[in-house]
């Protein structure tokens, strides 16, 4: 006789349907479940996943950039004198020169005509400044030679022609003032060198670089049979500090045309006690493009007064009363050419 109270059991639980209503409910809630995580996936708020998913990225992401910047290689300081100069130079003006071929042979001269040693950090940060108008052909024979010469001496550099607009007269002093004001907007240049497009040094150890007193570098020249035309001469290529430079108020305005611009800033060289330093004669060679002198660009009638007037004028006169409108900027593979309206002449 079986047992009431388990026939009783059986009555009241009856376990095959049960296990099939506990089986539809958990399908149930899986199903809502699933339909739940497809809905926030595909929305556009972030969900529990992709949170993590994104905080595991960065992770990854820091994890990368803490190892290079581990692995980045501090670079030594250049040598004074870098064993990469060859000395005296062949320098040619009759042969046939294209910027492309100028590109070639300068693979690490990135645009702007910028440049910075791979293997070394230089001693100086140097903006070298041509004054500049319709010289396009001195300007290859300059960039041909010169390139190869400051990455031999191991220099951080950048070149920038400042072009003059217009027909008006020429006015060297007042371009190299820009040349100084518009370089120290993209880099931190602590030393300038003022340089003519027609002067190529034939020896890279004259190195284009500053030193404790402002430089003439340009100082043998065969324009006047490789020696100096007179002991002030501070024309065609020199070097000043950016705080030497900031010292003399810069170069003066007002000396439109040609000549006696070089004279004034020797006087503001001396007027704040300091000297011209320069290279040996041998060193300091320099080749000169043989041309006719620009039209307006004629001798410069009023130079000998403003020269005689230096001390009086200079603290007035320079990069503090600099005037002038930028044109247009051109990144150009080699060099970062500046064209600018510097005003009218004075009547």
């Amino acid at each position: 006789m079986k047992d009431p109270l388990l026939q009783g059991s059986a009555a009241v639980l009856p376990g095959t349907s049960l296990q099939k209503a506990c089986k539809l409910l958990v399908l149930f809630c899986a199903v809502h479940l699933a339909f739940t995580l497809v809905y926030y996936v595909s929305g556009r708020e972030m969900n529990f996943f992709q949170y993590f998913y994104q905080q595991r990225q960065n992770s990854s992401k820091n994890t990368k950039e803490t190892e290079l910047e581990s692995t980045e290689v501090v670079l030594p300081d250049c040598p004074e004198s870098s064993p990469l100069l060859v000395g005296p130079l062949r320098i040619e003006f009759s042969i046939s020169i294209s910027l492309d071929e100028v590109m070639k042979t300068n693979p690490y001269v990135k645009e702007g005509g910028l440049y910075k040693p791979k293997d070394c950090k230089s001693l100086q940060k140097i903006a070298l400044i041509i004054p500049f108008r319709k010289r396009d052909e001195h300007l290859k024979y300059w960039l041909y030679y010169l390139h190869p010469i400051l990455q031999r001496q191991q220099l951080d550099y950048g070149v920038y022609v400042i072009n003059q607009d217009g027909d008006s007269t020429f006015n060297r002093a007042k371009l190299l003032n820009i040349g100084f004001v518009e370089a120290l907007k993209e880099y931190d240049y602590n030393c300038f060198v003022f340089s003519d497009v027609d002067l190529i040094p034939m020896d890279d150890k004259n190195i284009y670089k500053c030193y404790s007193q402002p430089r003439h570098l340009s100082v043998s020249m065969d324009k006047f049979g490789f020696g100096l035309p007179y002991h002030q001469y501070f024309g065609g290529v020199s070097a000043l500090s950016k705080e030497q430079f900031q010292r003399i108020n810069g170069f003066p305005n007002k000396f439109w045309g040609w000549g006696g611009e070089d004279d004034d800033i020797y006087n503001r060289i001396v007027s704040r006690g300091m000297s011209i330093s320069r290279p040996d004669a041998v060193t300091g060679k320099c080749k000169m493009i043989r041309h006719e002198r620009d039209e307006k660009n004629e001798p410069n009638p009023k130079r000998f007064d403003l020269i005689a007037h230096t001390r009086q004028t200079m603290n007035s006169d320079g990069i503090n009363s600099l005037t002038y409108k930028v044109l247009k900027t051109e990144k150009h593979p080699l060099y970062t050419k500046i064209t600018v309206d510097i005003g009218p002449v004075p009547s």
